[in-house]
């Protein structure tokens, strides 16, 4: 067994995320990432009894690369004597009527799709590709976007579907590196599909990999993955913190029903009133409650409510 065979076989089991004997959805776009999974949850299936799926999402953004992706995926599938589904939608022509970036636009359609074939399947994790790499860009694209805490944790090993969050998302290969899945297909003479879109500058993510964190580890930090990564670990347990903090407050208030049902005007022996929460906590009660009734949150608008809760702010024409 390798290395990261061994390594992914101890993060499912020490941090709970598949059950033995579970079916399971692979979510395969035919790139390095995502066939190193398929093959490295193929490899174990058989010790674990894992029913693994796998399915592929085709964006129609490449013409015939994205379809000889499919094609590569279906053919794998077949060698392994997997069950494969395949699903298209053309992204680009949604993005226009959604107004969103492609970049969004994939995402929502895939996280649909992997979504509805794992239901339909009754399938209720689905196995991402996501590695360490990926948690790096992540955290400096948020970063640049001014997220707090619980974006700059950024992506758990385990965490709901964002279309269904009776379904999870699992992700056993987010500690391993680019480079090491890499090696590793190469010795195990795994076939992959080069993405040409991921060397774009278009793209701000692209622009982040192949621009900005090359440049701050060849001349700030070589060790660059390593010590991010632990800093998203301790923001990611203080975030948490803080999460349940707010969470507690609000059930210890009555705040935590649903939208209009009034609260608990008496507070109860040792609960704070809401001026004296610590401010990450203040914060992240008006954050849930924001949430709570599909109000789009961002810092102004927290401490313009947190600062003077009884003036009126205007977030739009009719809101």
């Amino acid at each position: 067994m390798s290395d990261l065979h061994q390594r992914v076989e101890n993060n499912i089991q020490d941090r709970r995320l598949l059950k033995r004997g579970q079916a399971v959805l692979v979510a395969v776009s035919g790139g390095l990432d995502s066939m190193t999974l398929l093959h490295t949850l193929h490899e174990l299936s058989s010790r674990h009894r894992w029913k693994l799926t796998v399915a592929h999402f085709n964006h129609r953004l490449r013409g015939r690369s994205s379809d000889a992706d499919e094609k590569l995926v279906r053919q794998t599938a077949a060698a392994m004597r997997l069950p494969f589904v395949a699903g298209r939608a053309n992204v680009k022509e949604f993005a226009q009527k959604s107004k969103l970036s492609v970049e969004m636009a994939a995402r929502k359609l895939r996280h649909d799709f992997f979504a509805r074939t794992a239901k339909e399947r009754k399938i209720r994790v689905i196995a991402l590709a996501h590695h360490a790499d990926d948690r790096v860009e992540l955290f400096f694209l948020r970063v640049l976007r001014g997220a707090g805490g619980e974006g700059l944790a950024g992506m758990k090993w385990r965490s709901p579907s964002p279309v269904d969050s009776k379904i999870m998302l699992v992700r056993p290969l987010l500690d391993a590196t680019k480079a090491e899945l890499r090696g590793f297909a190469r010795e195990g003479k795994i076939l992959f599909r080069e993405d040409a879109t991921n060397t774009s500058l278009d793209l701000p993510r692209n622009r982040v990999r192949n621009e900005l964190l090359p440049l701050l580890q060849r001349r700030y930090q070589p060790a660059l993955t390593r010590t991010v990564l632990r800093l998203m670990e301790i923001v990611g347990a203080e975030s948490d913190l803080v999460g349940e903090a707010a969470r507690q407050w609000l059930k210890k208030t009555g705040r935590d029903g649903p939208p209009g049902r009034p609260a608990d005007p008496a507070m109860r022996d040792g609960v704070p009133a809401f001026e004296e929460l610590p401010v990450a906590v203040q914060r992240r009660v008006l954050q849930l409650q924001l949430s709570e009734v599909g109000v789009p949150v961002d810092f102004e608008l927290i401490e313009s409510l947190r600062q003077s809760a009884d003036v009126p702010v205007n977030l739009g024409p009719q809101l």
